[in-house]
């Protein structure tokens, strides 16, 4: 993985006893075989997080989150698995083997360089704004917009002067090469001459961080408002950073988010400073584009919630609407705050208070009840083609949720606001879902499937499979995977059975990183962490199997009862596939072989 052996990962993990890694991080404290504490992903006052010394895993049974060492570095610290590996190496002074290939020194010393340039060149805007007369213009506007001193000191914000050429002589005099500051993004070639000029230019500098603190790009605001000139510039991607990637304030709010559980997301800069000076601190800004899956991806780290608390005009509220797709696909509970007009949460504050604030957020309206209720704003639902247009849009939103439980409580919703009966949206409901496509409707059928909890049957078989390695062979050789109903469960099932029958397993911990589902590495170290003595595990085993194969069975005898009853099915069908179900019932009745003392 990124040029990192799969030997090496191995012996950094057995260097990381995940005791003394978690134990530099927590404070431990020993119960029975394992270790307690009070989890660090969720507020919680009586322990629930697990460490267990055996398995070499972590578990919270409060918020289910788990994995192994490199998962704990990774969540706890919200970086990378190859830079959470990095530090795991660092930790036990074992190099890693791209640190030796040129091209990645290469790309790590150009990303050393321009990390470098940044720190230099915020500083050097940071002293414009606060001591130079080419600084007094953004002063003044900061001033204008009520920006205290002290969140200009903690933001970082400076000033680039009104100059073609202020950045490029500024370099010369710290002897880098112009082409190394135009990799990062501050500089740009004129192709006729080749001559270099500044990118920001008379602006008010926002410094954006990675996580981890440090300043990897910028977003400059115009001063002297001239339309024709952008009001926001911001930096170019470049080797450090990728706009569809970072959040602005996010080095700052993460330990607010995961204190909160919940992430506002507001538009720009100042929303977030206004938000965060006044307390509100578990908010976050994606930066210079639109929120993508990449920032679905990056908030989950966090927080199961978010609320969007964007502008009040037109375009704020089309943005909020479109930020939906990305945060369903993450599982992420989505809420919308709507600012009265015309204000944004920074004007909004300033004019309430951050109380008030405080309260239009906790009582946001949830996406889908927002979105009805604009829906219904903005068409006339007392004609045929207003509610149709209503019906038509509430559809195309619910059908991303895959959630049969919200499907029908917003169909009961449009009955409410359209004067409609409940079937009569039902059947609008599936005509549009058949014009989609004729597989719509099976999908419909199958909605949640995936959110729910495996049966206590199916769990026990993950303990039992993931406990006793050496009852993993009797059971490839007798249970099919097929009979087993929850999706995840089923696959993690089927992974161990193929680790087994290629004799490629080698610890949990190698198991659970084959993982990319956060999900599915929570249910292994759930099945796994609550380790008691499990007795006759070889009969418990047996008899798990044995029903599961049943249900199994009944499932299909139930299937082949419903067509037999099929008034149009023939004679010779009907015969056929009464043999079929005594084949069935046999196979219930034929018994497992032993399995080997």
């Amino acid at each position: 993985m990124a040029g990192i052996s799969p030997a090496t990962i191995e012996r950094i993990r057995a260097a990381s006893d995940i005791v003394d890694v978690i134990g530099t991080y927590l404070p431990l404290k020993k119960a029975g075989a394992n270790f307690t504490a009070l989890c660090p992903f969720h507020k919680e006052k009586t322990p629930s997080f697990n460490v267990n010394a055996h398995k070499q895993i972590f578990h919270c049974f409060g918020c289910h989150k788990g994995g192994d060492v490199f998962t704990f570095v990774k969540e706890y610290e919200n970086i990378g698995f190859v830079d959470a590996v990095r530090r795991l190496a660092e930790r036990a002074k074992i190099p890693l083997e791209f640190d030796n290939n040129p091209a990645e020194q290469q790309s790590r010393h150009l990303k050393d360089q321009l990390l470098e340039i940044h720190e230099q060149i915020t500083q050097r805007w940071q002293n414009c704004l606060a001591n130079e007369a080419a600084g007094q213009m953004a002063r003044d506007y900061l001033t204008k917009r009520g920006v205290s001193a002290e969140a200009i000191k903690l933001f970082r914000l400076g000033a680039a002067p009104e100059s073609w050429e202020d950045t490029v002589n500024w370099a010369k005099s710290k002897n880098h090469e112009l082409p190394l500051i135009e990799k990062a993004g501050l500089i740009i070639r004129k192709e006729e001459t080749g001559n270099y000029y500044d990118r920001f230019r008379g602006r008010l500098m926002f410094p954006i961080c990675d996580e981890q603190g440090r300043v990897i790009g910028f977003s400059g605001r115009i001063l002297s408002g001239d339309e024709k000139t952008a009001k926001y510039v911001n930096s170019p991607e470049t080797a450090i950073f990728t706009k569809s990637k970072v959040f602005f304030g996010l080095d700052k709010s993460k330990r607010a988010l995961l204190d909160a559980q919940s992430a506002i997301v507001c538009e720009g800069q100042l929303d977030l400073i206004a938000c965060f000076m006044a307390g509100v601190q578990n908010v976050v800004a994606p930066q210079g584009t639109a929120f993508t899956d990449q920032h679905a991806r990056i908030i989950k780290r966090y927080v199961d919630e978010v609320v969007l608390c964007f502008d009040s005009d037109e375009a704020g509220q089309n943005a909020a609407v479109r930020s939906l797709d990305h945060l369903l696909a993450s599982e992420i509970a989505v809420r919308v705050a709507v600012m009265p007009k015309p204000h944004d949460p920074d004007s909004f504050i300033k004019a309430n208070g951050a109380e008030a604030f405080r309260k239009l957020v906790e009582s946001a309206d949830g996406f889908f009840d927002y979105y009805l209720t604009r829906l219904c704003a903005q068409n006339d639902v007392k004609t045929d083609k207003g509610r149709t247009i209503v019906v038509r849009s509430m559809l195309q939103e619910l059908q991303k949720t895959g959630n049969r439980v919200t499907f029908d409580k917003y169909a009961h919703a449009l009955t409410f606001k359209l004067g409609l009966s409940f079937k009569s949206i039902v059947d609008e409901f599936q005509k549009i879902l058949s014009e989609q496509s004729a597989g719509k409707q099976d999908e419909v059928e199958k909605i949640g499937e995936s959110f729910s909890r495996p049966s206590a049957l199916e769990f026990h078989l993950l303990k039992l499979i993931l406990l006793h390695d050496d009852l993993v062979a009797w059971t490839t050789l007798h249970l099919d995977a097929n009979w087993i109903l929850h999706p995840q469960v089923r696959q993690i099932v089927s992974q161990r059975f193929a680790a087994q029958s290629n004799e490629t397993w080698q610890s949990l911990g190698a198991f659970l990183d084959a993982f990319d589902s956060s999900e599915m590495r929570n249910l292994v170290t759930e099945a796994v962490a609550e380790e008691r003595m499990i007795p006759n595990p070889e009969t418990q085993l047996a008899d798990v199997t044995l029903k599961l194969r049943s249900q199994f069975l009944d499932r299909q005898i139930t299937v082949l009862t419903q067509k037999v009853s099929q008034p149009e099915i023939s004679e010779s069908d009907k015969i056929e596939l009464l043999h079929e179900q005594q084949k069935l019932r046999e196979q219930k009745r034929a018994p497992l072989s032993p399995l080997p003392n």
